[in-house]
């Protein structure tokens, strides 16, 4: 049996998220940390089934992980899927295959929330189509606004077609839920304008104490500017870091991750020739905390898109708990919470060379350790989650 029988708790609650720990990435960690929350919240008659995959974040680390495992209040059932190289369609198939399993474990069972977390539109579709089938309540966790993103992104691509497509499953998908959270307060115009009956929850992502490292000065020969993270389309690194690597040579580029435009990345001609930037494959938690402590400045950028003006990347609370030095290419809500938020952060606008070149100085002249004990304490993830977990709760 997959599930235990419904009818020896009094409260059921599915969580259903495309990654999951021991996966990496925020989806994997702020699911996971929904979990940790709900179950802290210590009600002895709760009973928590996780649907996730085996962990395939990034086909350059493998993490070994069970197919099933239960505990006393969680069941979690991870569906194996093939490796991909985060291309599109091999996204793609990887979800189809996704959904088909986890229409299968779910056909037949009841529970009284579907709790959904969601960066991509599908896996919040096929939460609200489980809840529907199964006449639970459906709470939604939107992370990233899909189809704005990829409105921005398709613009020269046949793919666009696809958009009206998209839009009408986020509207039929918002529609369903019965509470929403958000965790941009740049998505609320957005959602607004599509679902105008529900006033969405606030709970953005948060700072683990992991991440609060002991610093003390480097003293590395040349500074060391860290990008750790996905390496996509959003991302851009390839339009910005030949450039200033270039420009720059007596400053080292350490960049740790993978993603779909990893090859335009090492493919550049300008970098080819330069010894001054290293691309490592991504790494698990413990090794990434080792790297952050040996950076000098920690580098963050997005795509000069206009979707991503209403983003709050996860990277900025995690770059933040280190009291390092930021180097920023972001633009909107996010430039805005870093701000008013956040000590020690130099900003400029994606893609910008010469921005990003001025703020770089400043940063290697300033201090070297920023005291945010202040913001590590507002934005503490268990604090985060657990008032998400009671927002949940509360739809019974």
């Amino acid at each position: 049996m997959i599930f235990v029988d419904r009818f020896l708790f009094k409260m059921r609650i599915l969580v259903l998220s495309f990654y999951y720990s021991p996966d990496i990435g925020p989806a994997a960690l702020r699911a996971k940390s929904v979990v940790d929350a709900l179950i802290n919240e210590d009600l002895t008659d709760i009973k928590i089934d996780v649907i996730t995959s085996m962990p395939n974040r990034y086909h350059s680390l493998k993490i070994p992980a069970l197919n099933y495992e239960k505990s006393n209040k969680v069941c979690i059932n991870r569906v194996c899927l093939p490796s991909h190289k985060s291309g599109m369609f091999d996204q793609a198939k990887a979800f189809i295959l996704f959904s088909l399993k986890v229409l299968k474990l779910t056909r037949g069972k009841k529970w009284d929330i579907v709790f959904v977390t969601s960066s991509r539109l599908m896996t919040a579709s096929l939460g609200a189509l489980v809840a529907k089938k199964t006449g639970s309540k459906l709470y939604l966790d939107i992370r990233d606004l899909f189809v704005d993103t990829m409105r921005d992104i398709l613009k020269k691509n046949f793919l666009l077609c696809l958009i009206p497509l998209f839009q009408y499953l986020e509207k039929w998908t918002f529609s369903l839920a019965d509470k929403v959270n958000l965790v941009s307060g740049g998505f609320l115009d957005y959602f607004k304008k599509i679902n105008p009956n529900i006033k969405p929850s606030i709970f953005s992502n948060g700072i683990d104490e992991a991440f609060q490292i002991k610093n003390s000065d480097n003293n590395n020969s040349n500074p060391i500017i860290l990008y750790a993270g996905n390496i996509g389309e959003g991302q851009a690194l390839h339009k910005i870091i030949p450039f200033i690597a270039n420009q720059m040579k007596n400053v080292s580029f350490k960049i740790i991750g993978d993603g779909s435009a990893l090859k335009l990345l090492k493919n550049n001609k300008i970098l080819k020739s330069l010894t001054n930037v290293e691309i490592l494959n991504p790494v698990l938690r413990k090794e990434l905390i080792i790297e952050y402590q040996k950076a000098d400045i920690l580098f963050l950028h997005l795509n000069d898109l206009k979707a991503f003006h209403k983003v709050l990347p996860s990277k900025i609370f995690e770059y933040a708990a280190t009291g390092k030095p930021i180097l920023a290419g972001v633009s909107g809500y996010a430039a805005d919470f870093l701000n008013k938020q956040v000590d020690g952060v130099q900003i400029f606008n994606p893609c910008d060379e010469v921005a990003m070149k001025l703020g770089l100085n400043k940063l290697l002249n300033g201090p070297k350790i920023i005291n945010r004990s202040d913001f590590c304490r507002r934005f503490k993830r268990k604090k985060i989650m657990a008032n998400l977990a009671k927002d949940v709760l509360s739809l019974i």
